[in-house]
């Protein structure tokens, strides 16, 4: 196999499918205030070491998805690229 990273080979067919006007769009996407509020404070809480179970589940999978989404938007951030070279 070659030396393309898990995440990367999965998220290229979804990429292929972006035009350049969604790209843009996917790099420009932020959370609503409100969640990244909620998101601000599951990680003060986290630093602190003051979350509960519940509270910790969820922070782990805002995490998980923020890192997804990050991945994601890069790879939007490269198409956005290629249409402006």
């Amino acid at each position: 196999m070659s030396t393309i990273s898990i995440p990367d080979l999965m998220l290229q067919p979804i990429t292929d499918c972006l035009t350049p006007e969604v790209a843009q769009r996917i790099v420009d996407a932020r959370l609503d205030p409100t969640t990244q509020a909620h998101i601000d404070e599951l990680a003060s809480k986290a630093n602190r070491g003051t979350l509960s179970e519940e509270e910790s589940t969820q922070y782990v999978e805002f995490v998980e998805y923020i890192d997804l989404i990050g991945l994601f938007k890069a790879k939007a951030r490269r198409v956005v690229k290629r249409q402006a070279s």
